[in-house]
């Protein structure tokens, strides 16, 4: 597999579709309708993080436009997670992807940036 070094410009832009966890629906009994999140987004390189957006309040679908930078060596992934800001505990895992370094440079072809998603 190839692995990447370098350096890495990582911005989250926004999270669309986010669907309500089972910790932010059992505590929203007593409101109406559909459960909104306090969302925001870790970028991890091979399982250690290099950023982590601000907390967006009461929203499913959040704009962030933060940038992450990290110098990668011998790097396989990026993971990005979305997780719910809880107020006591642990937060709550949402969702996350996998993007593959090989993938990126692969799609990138001659350019030095990706865009996608």
């Amino acid at each position: 597999a190839m692995k990447f070094n370098g350096y890495l410009k990582v911005r989250i832009g926004e999270a669309v579709g986010l669907q309500p966890t089972r910790w932010s629906l059992r505590h929203s009994l007593f409101r109406k309708g559909y459960q909104l999140l306090d969302p925001y987004v870790t970028v991890s390189v091979d399982q250690v993080r290099v950023g982590q957006t601000s907390t967006k309040q009461k929203t499913n679908k959040p704009t962030y436009n933060e940038e992450f930078s990290a110098t990668v060596t011998d790097g396989h992934q990026i993971e990005l997670s979305v997780f719910h800001d809880t107020p006591i505990g642990y937060d709550d895992f949402v969702a996350n992807c996998t993007l593959h370094f090989q993938d990126l440079l692969r799609s990138a072809g001659s350019s030095d940036t990706f865009e996608g998603w």
